[in-house]
């Protein structure tokens, strides 16, 4: 296929969006520079607006933003349960999961887990997500540049650069401030990328919005009869919204870099509203991603033709430079770029808060807050360049086989680490050695049923792994009790009490 070129134009619209984003982080380099607190938790000024904001565009990387059109562009809306699946639980969230963590002024995820089990699960957890996110930011850079520079003249060794090494030197000036921020600005301009794309699109379709409701009608683009049905050959929705149900809860009570914007509000209820927000976002976003698949379908029916051959996963950006004007498209690839960032920065920022709160201050103590915000920009100057580096390789070695093995892996644990933590809110009696065989169980469980028959749905897996971790690692721990620890506080039949274990862990770390 022969490749389109970028034009002038189009890169300055991408090296004026590239600039404003190094400006962020250097406006917030004095204020991350203060303490800790700041560097990880913004010191919890920030507005829930703008954490809704910025959970939002971390949940959200420049995969799915090109991923759900295509989605929508091969088959239909079917997978949109799963932005209602983040609005169904929020509730739960607000009720049973959200208290634990103001309630214990945690800055990483994973201090619950000492305080309910002890350290070594802590570090267990924490050691899981930096390794997974370590994959996940070389394939967030790695990706979206593969899907770019299928279709363009842009080098996709200059392409990577710009989008991750820039990322990593305005999150190592701005800290969590600067990450918020910049996450804010870039959510709205995915959101409006979406919309722009949708209006151009289909100003370009005979007959306009009609054409396209009409082919999604026909052509059942959007949710049939057949979504419904468990053994049909179309998307089960039933199974895509519970599926979506436990990987959500991975997302927002397991995993770092969500449960790190919990603190960044100074009350419960601020906390609740950014949540809130996140869910209207989600909700929001839906339609406008889907939107743009199926706009393209009719396109691609009517007005033009996909060349021979085409990989489908490039069809966003072979739209936008093949038929938006000049500047116009260069913003809407800054798009992609923005949602890659968005997930890099925040990946990299909770990296840093894992191996600074969870594995220095824990093991190797305290000192003062200047060493410690360097210690903690070193940690996201080495995690980046080592996830800057692996995208290379997966470049220059054009293979990405051995990645998708590693992320497979660390993966398959990230429900049934969502597990543990349930299972240590809902239960009491659960203990340290039960967890740990638990979550063994639940990686191994998620594991074999992804390969049986040639891999069942990614969804049917997060079910079974959740299940599984929770149900053994309670079973286990009746059958092999453990040491008497004090849990006051640290479960929901007393989640409004204070658990003494709770103010030693603080202790420790100062």
């Amino acid at each position: 296929m022969q490749q389109i070129g970028f034009g002038l134009w189009n890169w300055v619209a991408v090296i004026v969006y590239l600039v404003i984003m190094l400006l962020v982080g250097v406006y917030f380099t004095k204020r991350a520079s203060q303490n800790t607190d700041s560097f990880f938790t913004g010191g919890g000024r920030l507005p829930s607006w703008a954490i809704g904001f910025s959970i939002y565009a971390t949940t959200l990387s420049a995969i799915t933003f090109m991923s759900t059109p295509e989605k929508a562009f091969l088959t239909d809306w079917s997978y949109i349960v799963g932005n209602i699946a983040i609005v169904a639980i929020i509730p739960l969230l607000i009720y049973f999961y959200v208290p634990f963590f103001k309630k214990l002024k945690v800055t990483s995820a994973y201090e619950y887990l000492e305080a309910r089990f002890g350290p070594s699960v802590r570090v267990i957890g924490s050691m899981l997500f930096v390794l997974f996110h370590l994959g996940r930011v070389a394939i967030v850079i790695y990706l979206p540049t593969l899907a770019i520079t299928s279709v363009s003249d842009m080098n996709p060794f200059l392409v990577a650069s710009l989008v991750g090494i820039l990322c990593i030197l305005y999150t190592f000036l701005g800290g969590f401030e600067g990450v918020v921020w910049s996450d804010f600005i870039q959510g709205v301009i995915l959101l409006c990328g979406a919309a722009a794309i949708i209006i151009l699109g289909v100003i370009h379709i005979q007959g306009g919005m009609g054409t396209v409701v009409s082919d999604a009608i026909d052509h059942k683009k959007i949710v049939s009869v057949d979504n419904w049905k468990l053994n049909s050959a179309a998307a089960a929705i039933p199974i895509i919204f519970l599926g979506n149900i436990f990987n959500n809860l991975h997302q927002y009570t397991a995993s770092q870099d969500v449960v790190q914007r919990y603190q960044a509000s100074d009350s419960l209820k601020e906390t609740t509203k950014s949540l809130w927000m996140n869910g209207a976002l989600a909700l929001i976003s839906a339609p406008l991603f889907y939107g743009m698949g199926t706009m393209m379908y009719s396109f691609y029916n009517h007005e033009s033709t996909l060349p021979k051959g085409f990989n489908t996963s490039s069809v966003v950006p072979y739209f936008i430079l093949t038929e938006m004007p000049p500047f116009i498209a260069g913003l809407l690839i800054a798009a992609i770029f923005a949602a890659a960032q968005s997930t890099i920065s925040s990946s990299l920022n909770s990296i840093s808060a894992c191996l600074s709160i969870d594995i220095k201050h824990r093991f190797f103590g305290k000192g003062n807050e200047k060493h410690e915000v360097s210690f903690a920009r070193w940690m996201i100057i080495i995690s980046g360049i080592i996830g800057f580096g692996m995208s290379i390789y997966l470049i220059a070695s054009d293979s990405n086989d051995l990645w998708d093995l590693f992320l497979l892996i660390t993966g398959l644990v990230g429900v049934p680490l969502a597990g543990v933590f349930a299972v240590g809110i809902f239960t009491k009696r659960t203990n340290t050695f039960g967890v740990i065989m638990g979550l063994i169980f639940g990686v191994v469980f998620a594991y074999i049923f992804n390969g049986i028959g040639g891999g069942n749905s990614p969804f049917f897996v997060s079910i079974i792994s959740f299940a599984v971790a929770f149900v053994f690692s309670y079973l286990i721990s009746l059958v092999v009790p453990g040491k008497k620890k004090d849990i006051k506080g640290l479960t929901i039949f007393d989640k409004n009490e204070q658990s003494n274990y709770i103010s030693k862990i603080h202790v420790r770390e100062k």
